[in-house]
């Protein structure tokens, strides 16, 4: 059975995806930038990189927060994915407002999802030398 806490973690951080892509789509129009232009005003772009980025991570994200689940630990696996979600929400927020802001949310998010990666590759090689009970 799927963990539950981790589905929804899961269709958490791909519901905020689809709120930043939404996003992408209201600057195109405020910003008057028409497909497929991915440059434009300061502004716009800041909105499509948060979106562009946030995808870059969860390749990152969706594997290790299942691996480390498998491996490690359910309940710190879908802690550190809501670690991870407010990372991203607090660099959207602050990228939109100018780019020097970004930093926190990048670092909580980055953190986030490195813990969960090594913690998933440590849970594994473990699990491969373990004797099977």
């Amino acid at each position: 059975m799927i963990p539950p806490s981790i589905a929804v973690v899961s269709a958490v951080a791909l519901i905020l995806y689809q709120v930043l892509a939404f996003n992408v789509g209201r600057a195109r129009v405020r910003y008057q930038v028409k497909p497929p232009q991915v440059s434009g005003p300061p502004e716009f772009e800041r909105v499509y990189r948060v979106q562009q980025n946030t995808l870059e991570q969860l390749v990152f994200f969706l594997p290790s927060l299942w691996l480390f689940a498998g491996f490690v630990n359910v309940t710190a696996a879908a802690s550190f994915g809501g670690i991870w979600i407010f990372g991203r929400i607090l660099y959207a927020w602050g990228y939109y407002q100018a780019p020097e802001k970004r930093g926190p949310g990048f670092g909580i998010s980055f953190l986030a999802a490195a813990v969960l990666a090594i913690g998933a590759l440590i849970g594994s090689l473990l699990a491969l030398i373990q004797p099977a009970a």
